[in-house]
C-alpha cells in the first residue's frame, strides 16, 4: 500500500506572481514542511500555458497571461521544486485526466492507500483535481489540508473546501 501527496500548481505566478495573493505566500512554508515529512510519493502538477493564451477559453474569461511554459512564472517555487523527485505532470486545463491515468496506474501497481492534496488554488485547480481523484479511484480516502492552500480568495477557498466535503473528500 502507497501514500500520495498531490502538490498541485505550487507556481511563482500563482504564490507571487500575476495571479498571486498574499494567502499563497503564506501556505509556502507549510506546503515545503509537509512535502518534507510526507512518507510516500509526492507527486507535482504545473499549470501549463502557451503564448495563445489570450485566444483560449480560459484567456477570455481570465485575462491574466499565467504559467506560460517555459517562463519564471511557469516554474514551481525554487524551494519546492528541490523536493521533487518525480517528473510534474504539466496540465493544460484546471483538471488532468493525466493525473487520473497515472492515479489508477499506480494504484494497479501498488495499491494507493491514501491521497493527500495540497496547493493552488484551492477553487479552482485544486477542488477540479480532487474531484478527478475521486472519480478515477472513488474507494481511496482523499484528503485536503486546508493549511497548504490557498484561494482566489479566502471566501472562495471557504466555499471549495466546503463543496469537497459534501463530496466525501475530508478536509483538515
Amino acid at each position: 500500500m502507497q501514500k500520495l501527496l498531490l502538490v498541485i500548481d505550487m507556481q511563482n505566478d500563482f504564490i507571487d506572481g500575476a495571479l498571486g495573493t498574499k494567502e499563497a505566500v503564506a501556505i509556502v512554508p507549510n506546503v515545503k514542511k509537509k512535502i518534507e515529512n510526507f512518507d510516500g510519493t509526492v507527486i507535482f502538477t504545473r499549470d501549463t500555458h502557451f503564448e495563445d493564451y489570450m485566444e483560449t477559453q480560459e484567456g477570455r474569461n481570465l485575462p491574466v497571461p499565467h504559467c506560460i511554459m517555459g517562463t519564471e512564472g511557469w516554474q514551481i517555487r525554487p524551494e519546492l521544486d528541490a523536493l521533487r523527485t518525480t517528473k510534474a505532470i504539466d496540465k493544460v486545463t484546471f483538471g488532468s485526466s493525466a493525473l487520473g491515468d497515472l492515479l489508477v496506474s499506480m494504484d494497479q501497481e501498488d495499491a494507493i492507500e491514501s491521497i493527500e492534496i495540497i496547493g493552488l488554488c484551492t477553487d479552482i485547480c485544486v477542488i477540479s483535481n480532487a474531484m478527478i481523484a475521486k472519480a478515477y479511484l472513488p474507494e481511496v480516502p482523499i484528503t485536503v489540508d486546508s493549511s497548504c492552500c490557498a484561494g482566489v480568495t479566502p471566501q472562495s477557498h471557504d466555499n471549495a473546501l466546503e463543496a469537497m466535503k459534501m463530496c466525501q473528500i475530508a478536509v483538515i
